[in-house]
């Protein structure tokens, strides 16, 4: 009788305890009465009959992210590796078709990523790969969706992480761009070359301009004070050629003076001595003399006439417009 008893209260225990069990968060519980579905229970106590239902399993609700690696190759015949990762999870009103419809979910969605990057890749260059991975990401999601809500999955996201060319194709990548990067320095290199030869042909321009405005100048200036002491020295008795002479000889001095102020001058002038200047100044007295006699005495010459015949050169006279034949 007590062996009974105990056995007896042994199978009530069990029968109550397996009557009873928990759903954690974002769980779903599938119940079945002798392999027929009976209801979905959610999270928290939930009650069942024992040895009669039983929990045909359970499904996670939350976000799940599944990561295919695909191998495919673009249109200019380069072969990539591409990581795409696919955020999704289980529509919480559709567990039955998630549970029942579909026994392995993975599977499904790697078969359709598969399937959509080796239908668009090919459509690209690499380098467009680069570039519109997002479409890519795009068209998996949209075909995804399409797909697999039936089943009662929703795709949250779909995201290209990964584009891997062959090590190769990435080698000569790197040299193109190294390449391209080197021909755009020497180019500005270039360009501020230019820029710096032109400003300094400027300059030099500008300086020789303004140098040659400032000597214009200075030779005008000493021309005018050449004309004043000139008109200073008339006003006093002394003629034009004594009045140039004694300028140049004062210059001569002057030049003489500024030659021996500077302390770091290596110019020897030989020779130089009074006498020099002496003579200079004689010689120069001397030819203004005899300009003028000869002028003087070409003006006091009678005019020659010439003939018909007479066409020497040394009696042309451009400005004798008499008739020759006229006068014979």
């Amino acid at each position: 009788m007590d062996v009974f008893l105990i056995v007896f209260s042994v199978l009530a225990l069990f029968v109550l305890f397996s009557s009873f069990f928990t759903v954690k968060q974002q769980t779903a519980v599938v119940i079945e009465r002798f392999g027929k579905f009976i209801s979905i229970r959610n999270s928290g106590l939930q009650l069942k009959i024992p040895i009669i239902d039983r929990i045909a399993g359970r499904v996670n609700l939350r976000i799940q992210q599944l990561d295919v690696l695909i191998e495919t190759k673009t249109k200019d015949n380069v072969f990539i590796k591409m990581k795409v990762s696919v955020q999704f999870k289980v529509i919480q009103d559709k567990v039955y078709e998630a549970f029942y419809k579909l026994e392995y979910p993975h599977d499904q969605i790697t078969a359709y990523v598969f399937d959509v990057v080796r239908a668009e890749v090919p459509k690209l260059i690499l380098d467009d790969v680069f570039v519109r991975k997002d479409d890519i990401a795009i068209a998996v999601k949209r075909e995804l969706n399409e797909a697999m809500t039936t089943y009662g999955y929703d795709i949250i996201n779909t995201l290209v992480t990964d584009i891997d060319p062959d090590i190769q194709v990435k080698n000569a990548m790197n040299r193109i761009n190294a390449a391209d990067r080197e021909k755009t320095a020497a180019e500005f290199e270039s360009e501020a070359q230019r820029i710096r030869i032109v400003a300094k042909a400027k300059a030099e321009a500008e300086s020789k301009k303004l140098q040659g405005q400032g000597i214009a100048d200075q030779r005008r200036e000493i021309a005018r004070g050449l004309v004043e002491s000139v008109e200073v020295l008339n006003s006093v008795g002394i003629n034009s050629q004594e009045a140039s002479a004694l300028i140049v000889v004062t210059q001569h001095y002057d030049t003489l003076q500024a030659i021996g102020a500077d302390t770091n001058s290596n110019l020897i002038l030989l020779p130089n001595s009074p006498q020099a200047g002496s003579d200079m100044l004689n010689n120069m007295v001397a030819s203004f003399t005899a300009s003028n006699q000869i002028g003087e005495t070409m003006k006091t010459q009678p005019k020659r006439v010439k003939t018909k015949n007479d066409t020497t050169s040394t009696d042309y006279n451009p400005s004798d417009t008499s008739n020759p034949e006229s006068e014979v």
